[in-house]
């Protein structure tokens, strides 16, 4: 799901209180395609974050869902760690549900397509 303005029709992340290109605040939630490009990528090799400490290195993507307006978004691209990552290359959205005590939340991951 992302925002997408009932007025000009602009879809935009991340969320906001009002349309980041016509300034209105007629925003909806719209479903799109969980699939997309990546358009930059980097490999993490230092932790970020305690809960992380085991998980170095690993790769960040930037997604740009062409389906959406180009927006963007960012995630873990899934997979070998030091793999070789290619500018363009087709991904899909993999949902990844948490719940920690009373906090419940999902992550999107991304994975290249026909892995």
């Amino acid at each position: 799901m992302v925002q997408r303005c009932a007025k000009c029709k602009s879809f935009q992340w991340g969320p906001g209180w009002l349309c980041h290109a016509g300034l209105s605040f007629e925003i909806d939630w719209v479903e799109v395609e969980g699939k997309g490009a990546i358009y930059s990528w980097q490999r993490v090799w230092h932790p970020v974050h305690a809960a992380l400490k085991d998980q170095g290195p690993y790769l960040i993507v930037l997604v740009e869902l062409r389906q959406a307006g180009n927006i963007r978004m960012i995630g873990n691209l899934l997979g070998d760690p030091l793999q070789r990552v290619k500018m363009g290359a087709p991904v899909k959205a993999v949902f990844e549900d948490h719940s920690e005590g009373d906090l419940r939340y999902t992550l999107v991951q991304w994975e290249l397509e026909g892995a």
